[in-house]
């Protein structure tokens, strides 16, 4: 697993939607334990105090939990991960919206534009 850090965001808040993305896409499952916070450190070269901070955060948002000794594993609440998901997929929506009405798309364009580009990407 590599990303590309983004030089304008918290290097823990990309840690964050990395493992996110891997939640929602069923990547890692339910109950399912993730890496140590050194060995995740040493995935993405980083320090284990940020990889700490990322676990924390995913902690706090209920998306992991953590067991003293044992380790962090994946919430086994899937309405909290299908929240997650939907939360995600809106956050992306809505910036595509906004960056195409910057662009002088109207409303009705837009929605053809993504119904289009939805149809091709079945075929």
């Amino acid at each position: 697993m590599s990303i590309q850090f983004d030089p304008n965001k918290a290097i823990y808040v990309q840690i964050v939607d990395s493992f996110y993305q891997r939640i929602c896409s069923e990547e890692l499952a339910p109950g399912d334990k993730l890496p140590s916070i050194r060995d995740t450190a040493h995935l993405f070269k980083v320090n284990p105090n940020t990889v700490s901070r990322a676990y924390q955060e995913m902690d706090r948002e209920e998306i992991t939990f953590s067991k003293r000794g044992q380790g962090t594993f994946v919430t086994e609440d899937l309405k909290k991960i299908q929240l997650l998901k939907e939360a995600i997929a809106q956050k992306q929506l809505n910036e595509l919206v906004l960056y195409m009405r910057k662009l002088g798309y109207t409303d009705e364009t837009i929605v053809e534009a993504l119904k289009k580009t939805v149809k091709e990407l079945k075929e």
